[in-house]
């Protein structure tokens, strides 16, 4: 049975996670983190859409999401936010490699990777902070896919996104 600290801490961490998994779609262009570099299968290593700028917003508003965090609630989750920020990226970065590696098109969905990579790499990173519990996880893990589609459908609505997934 899911207890309250379990449900505390899965949105402690998912605030931080899906603002710095979100902004760098506000903020994308510029030159890209791979700098058109090819990966040794001669396919790019991460692509156009993950830019230096998007990045850095991404971060920027998660360490943002963060200290607003520690404001309401403890200031002990500075180091946690920051982490989970970091996290966020590193796994939708990685889940853009992995997408590259199967020869997807940027933006071609890959359903259960698309929504989960930002989630897993903030929990990963955050590890050595915070060992969520087995419902704290469960709670991240089945709530983000739905979350994570209808603010890509809303972002697509809007003209934020080209695709809805």
């Amino acid at each position: 049975m899911l207890s309250e600290s379990d449900i505390l801490f899965a949105i402690y961490i998912a605030i931080p996670a899906y603002v710095a998994n979100a902004f760098p779609t506000l903020f994308r262009g510029g030159p890209p983190i791979d700098l058109g570099r090819r990966f040794t299968d001669g396919e790019r290593i991460l692509g156009d859409n993950k830019t230096l700028r998007g990045l850095a917003f991404g971060l920027l508003c998660g360490l943002l999401a963060t200290v607003a965090e520690a404001l309401f609630f403890s200031q002990e989750l500075l180091l946690l936010g920051g982490l989970v920020s970091a996290g966020a990226l590193s796994g939708d970065l990685l889940g853009a490699f992995i997408k590259r590696r199967m020869r997807l098109q940027p933006g071609a969905p890959f359903p259960l990777l698309d929504q989960l990579d930002f989630v897993l790499g903030a929990l990963l990173l955050s590890y050595p902070v915070h060992r969520p519990s087995l419902g704290t996880v469960l709670v991240i893990v089945i709530s983000t896919p739905p979350i994570h589609l209808l603010a890509n459908f809303i972002a697509y609505r809007l003209g934020v996104k080209k695709n809805w997934w």
